[in-house]
């Protein structure tokens, strides 16, 4: 069995973010660190399982690439992994921070865990909300994560303020917050508007009872897209992560290869 090696471009963001390592002379030899983001990016592109993760494979085992994934999460490697991809965008001008959009998804969680609520949209079952906020191209800037039973306005700021300040290689402070935002209905409130305002972010967000919703995808559907695209990934489709920091990492690694997949379409003769 075969398992696609990790592109060339991924491994050469990835490799300078992983802390120099001590060599031990006790014990099994460690997995090497690119052999365990393969199977890192196996099971998320395929959804198997960690423990069906073939051996044959030469990824390790399913919770040897399990516990990498969460260890460089608590370092911060996804998060700067997915900062660095932005940063490269931002210095190509291939970010836009005229208008972003702001939106949420609920997927199931029938494993139950951390940050997992009943899904009024589902009967009562467990669910987790992912929330994103993108730019006018549908970049993913940021995601946080939240039981689906927290009202989406809870979470509109502490989106917003996920955005990191990203750099585009020249002087000058970095930018994190766009000019537009847009948003559904569900963020109609005083306080989100505020919120904006707050941060110097002009607010679109859609009126009940004024707005039709057959013109809100306008500018919105670039967000729908992208959460589209997440749920390509299909170990992503369902959360079955009982652990948030583990699930947050998996959607920030789809974050940066969304990413990477537009710095490769633009490197393309």
């Amino acid at each position: 069995m075969h398992v696609p090696a990790v592109p060339d471009d991924l491994w050469a963001a990835f490799e300078p973010l992983l802390p120099a390592r001590p060599v031990s002379q006790r014990g099994r030899p460690r997995i090497p660190d690119r052999a365990a983001l393969a199977g890192i990016l196996f099971v998320l592109k395929t959804g198997i399982a960690w423990h069906d993760l073939p051996l044959a494979l030469g990824c390790g085992c399913g919770m040897t690439c399990w516990r990498r994934l969460r260890e460089w999460q608590q370092t911060g490697i996804w998060a700067s992994l997915h900062h660095q991809l932005l940063d490269r965008l931002h210095g190509l001008d291939k970010l836009d921070f005229t208008r972003a959009s702001l939106d949420s998804a609920t997927v199931a969680a029938p494993c139950g865990g951390q940050d997992t609520g009943p899904d009024p949209t589902n009967r009562g079952k467990l669910g987790c909300k992912r929330h994103l906020v993108v730019d006018g191209h549908g970049t993913p800037l940021a995601i946080v994560v939240s039981a689906a039973n927290v009202h989406d306005s809870r979470m509109f700021e502490p989106t917003l303020d996920a955005v990191p300040g990203i750099r585009n290689g020249r002087r000058g402070r970095p930018q994190r917050r766009p000019i537009k935002l847009h948003a559904d209905k569900g963020y109609d409130s005083r306080r989100c508007r505020a919120a904006c305002w707050r941060r110097g972010i002009k607010p679109r967000i859609a009126r009940r009872g004024v707005d039709s919703s057959s013109t809100l995808g306008r500018h919105r559907w670039v967000i729908e897209r992208t959460l589209s695209w997440l749920n390509r990934f299909k170990r992503l489709k369902v959360r079955y992560e009982r652990a948030t920091d583990v699930h947050l990492a998996l959607l920030t690694l789809a974050c940066s290869v969304i990413c990477l997949r537009r710095l490769r379409s633009l490197c393309k003769p």
